[in-house]
């Protein structure tokens, strides 16, 4: 379920609101859809700019680098890092980062998570 696109504007007002860089290729989805659920039922829920869920910067933070961009039907929320291009899944239950899921950038978490849900 997508949401409609939110604007540059949008994008760039969000980040200077909240101190935030975020990475390049998410910006680049938030402008085709503003937060959607994907690869239901097990899948993920990304946030958006404007339509609920709203990214919370303030909301449970595993470290200073990192801001919430959404999460997992296991609740393990999904991270970006704050002036980075970096994506991860936080292991909640392990209360750390694991290794092998710490992606460059968007686009190879998406498409770990697919091959991953197919």
């Amino acid at each position: 379920n997508f949401f409609e696109e939110t604007t540059k504007e949008k994008i760039s007002n969000f980040e200077k609101e909240h101190s935030v860089k975020l990475p390049t290729k998410f910006k680049e989805w938030l402008l085709f859809s503003d937060g959607e659920e994907l690869f239901l039922p097990a899948g993920i829920q990304l946030y958006g700019i404007d339509h609920k869920p709203v990214i919370d910067v303030d909301k449970i933070q595993t470290s200073d680098d990192y801001i919430v961009i959404g999460a997992l039907a296991s609740r393990n929320p999904i991270l970006c890092e704050k002036a980075g291009e970096k994506i991860t899944i936080y292991n909640q239950e392990a209360g750390r980062i694991e290794d092998d899921d710490l992606y460059d950038d968007f686009i190879p978490f998406l498409n770990d998570l697919y091959e991953c849900l197919e």
